[in-house]
């Protein structure tokens, strides 16, 4: 009875179709955070009668033959690579990347990550850094008479001090691309790390070599689509529910084969 095991594949790529549906859902609100989409592929297929094979009763020709699928995969669960709206924040170290890029982050480990959320903070020696504390890459320290900072869309910080009138240059962000940037590994606090699948990152400044540009005091809202979300998670309930019926009637048959006397 194939049908059992078909369906429990069903039911197991419909099951992970609703987490990855319930990830973009739980992050809706997230910084920078792009949907995800589970994808899936056919099981290998028992060739019964391949397509072309003759006839031996009378030498004809099947067109079609008889190629039973053994059920389905999953094959990825790739992130949809869209720009999430800009919302206004006015803060000072709010940065929105408009475009492609991420920045690029150290992690205690010395070890790179790149991450789109520019919701930037200072330490107490005045380092620019991270939610989580990670600093950025390149390190940009603001002086502690600073009375406020400008930054444009080149990456370019600015510094306003009391005794000056002109503004004075203090670094400039820099930005990282990636040739295929679904293939980056994500690791959770809206970081991502470079593998073999992103290609090694291309740093440029902002606005150069197809990257995008800075916009500070915003921040880029998450692109996940809730009423696209609802209606996938829909489909994937009622998937899961056809799937399960198969095996109630695999059962059933199974049953009335057992009880045949």
């Amino acid at each position: 009875m194939r049908a059992l095991k078909i369906a429990a594949a069903g039911m197991t790529a419909q099951q992970m179709r609703v987490e990855v549906i319930s990830n973009n859902l739980a992050n809706m609100n997230t910084t920078g955070y792009n949907a995800r989409r589970a994808e899936f592929a056919d099981l290998h297929y028992q060739q019964l009668a391949r397509p072309g094979t003759i006839n031996a009763s009378d030498g004809t020709v099947l067109p079609t033959g008889v190629q039973l699928g053994l059920g389905v995969r999953a094959t990825a669960v790739s992130v949809m690579l869209s720009q999430g709206s800009l919302g206004a924040t006015g803060g000072d170290l709010d940065l929105a990347i408009e475009g492609d890029g991420y920045l690029e982050v150290t992690l205690p480990s010395g070890v790179s990550a790149y991450t789109r959320d520019g919701a930037l903070k200072l330490t107490g020696d005045g380092l620019i850094v991270t939610s989580d504390g990670y600093p950025v890459v390149p390190d940009i320290t603001v002086p502690r008479d600073t009375r406020s900072i400008s930054i444009n869309a080149e990456g370019e910080v600015f510094g306003y001090f009391a005794d000056e009138v002109q503004p004075q240059l203090l670094g400039q962000f820099s930005l990282a691309g990636f040739t295929n940037p679904k293939g980056l590994e994500a690791i959770g606090s809206n970081l991502f790390r470079e593998t073999t699948a992103s290609g090694p990152s291309a740093v440029a400044s902002p606005g150069q070599d197809g990257l995008g540009v800075l916009r500070q005091g915003y921040l880029e809202d998450s692109s996940v689509d809730p009423v696209r979300e609802v209606t996938d998670l829909i489909e994937a309930q009622r998937g899961y529910e056809l799937n399960s019926k198969v095996i109630t009637a695999a059962d059933q048959m199974l049953s009335a084969m057992v009880q045949l006397r």
